[in-house]
């Protein structure tokens, strides 16, 4: 395991933790042993001196001091049978002993009994308390040391889940140079840390796919706008000179600087990661712009909008004027397009046929390109849909009365 691993790490703390448990769950059994052994020590010593003064000084057990003993609720036993049958039990207990010279004190428990064994030069004596049982306070201890133990154990578990999909985190960034783009990997719905990590890499990996999509579509967009005006260039240099042929011709190098320009515009936008440049533009300039691009005449767009300014970016937003009207005019019965205004909407009409799909699967990058003998609009809707967006502008569309009605909406802040 790499030493430098968050999980490394997470696990030696955790057994080091268990290791401080252990020890301290040590420490405190035999600190809690000892001070038991000392309060009964402490307790039965005065009684003890008391049985061993009799019988040494006085002559030995008698009657009168068995009655003194069980006035102070103590029973003393002399006879050999009856201390061999509590000494000797399987369930008789050593609550604490000491050890001298010339004899032993011990504490004794047997059921709910608890008794005092003296044994000084040869003699042996047993005495049960009547008032005391000495609970076993270890229970507690125990106890509370498995409370922990487990407390200790399900958070290190819950951790190593908490932290485990970040191994598959890893795993899926490092595909992400193969240009693996899927990035399903761990719970994305959650709120902690590394479900916030995985939403934010998805978020990148789903940024850098559109870039390589937009890419993909930008070199197609390429090579499809630029193959006419490059097929009628080499076309008219094989015919004689003449200035209508030099006029034309000058018209296509016109045409594939105006396209360079506009895939330059194109390219900054989709590799752009920050806001656009806006400005206020009136929309009759941004129209004009689209119609030099696009090299038409004045009578092919039909006008009724208000000449009002809005904010968006010059370069890009007349790239999707000139797309809207070009498809207009390319897929009209007539060859020409309608454009109106309506509040801060711009509204692009023509007659023609319905469109065969949802205007959203236009957008979708090569579809486009899929059958040019249904209802296409080449890559156009896929580059206009990007300008918008970018321009806080959507494109929707209806079909009435024979009409195709593009608007592009003004969406809001």
């Amino acid at each position: 395991m790499n030493r430098q691993s968050i999980f490394f790490t997470i696990t030696v703390s955790f057994i080091i933790s268990i290791l401080l448990v252990i020890i301290s769950f040590g420490i405190l059994m035999v600190g809690n042993q000892k001070r038991v052994g000392h309060h009964l020590y402490d307790k039965y010593k005065p009684v003890s001196q008391l049985v061993f003064r009799q019988h040494f000084r006085h002559g030995g057990v008698n009657k009168k001091f068995v009655e003194n003993l069980r006035s102070l609720n103590f029973e003393i036993f002399t006879k050999k049978g009856l201390i061999d049958g509590i000494t000797y039990n399987p369930k008789t207990k050593v609550l604490t002993e000491r050890r001298f010279r010339d004899g032993i004190f011990r504490v004794l428990q047997v059921n709910d009994r608890q008794f005092i064994y003296l044994k000084k030069r040869g003699n042996t004596f047993l005495i049960e308390d009547k008032d005391a049982y000495t609970k076993d306070s270890r229970v507690y201890i125990v106890l509370g040391f498995a409370i922990i133990l487990i407390t200790l154990i399900l958070s290190f578990i819950v951790t190593l889940r908490k932290l485990m999909p970040l191994k598959l985190l890893k795993e899926k960034v490092n595909t992400l140079g193969d240009e693996n783009f899927d990035f399903e990997c761990c719970n994305l719905e959650g709120n902690d840390e590394v479900s916030q990590l995985a939403r934010e890499f998805k978020e990148s990996a789903k940024k850098l796919k559109d870039v390589k999509e937009a890419r993909n579509v930008f070199i197609r967009n390429i090579m499809h706008e630029l193959k006419t005006p490059i097929t009628k260039g080499k076309f008219l240099t094989e015919l004689e000179r003449s200035e209508k042929n030099d006029a034309t011709l000058k018209e296509v190098f016109n045409r594939l600087e105006s396209l360079i320009n506009e895939f330059a515009s194109i390219e900054e936008l989709i590799s752009s990661t920050k806001n656009i440049e806006k400005k206020h533009y009136f929309l009759d300039d941004l129209i004009d712009n689209a119609k030099d691009i696009l090299m038409i005449d004045d009578n092919v767009i039909e006008g009724s909008f208000d000449n009002k300014k809005i904010e968006v970016n010059f370069k890009l937003f007349s790239i999707a004027i000139k797309n809207l009207i070009d498809n207009a005019i390319k897929y009209s019965d007539d060859k020409k397009v309608l454009i109106q205004t309506e509040n801060e909407d711009i509204i692009f009409i023509n007659s023609g046929k319905e469109l065969e799909f949802a205007l959203e699967k236009y957008y979708e990058p090569f579809f486009a390109n899929e059958d040019k003998s249904k209802n296409s609009f080449g890559l156009g809707l896929y580059i206009i849909h990007n300008i918008l967006k970018a321009n806080n502008y959507s494109l929707s569309y209806v079909y009435k009365n024979g009409k195709n009605i593009f608007t592009c909406k003004k969406d809001e802040e």
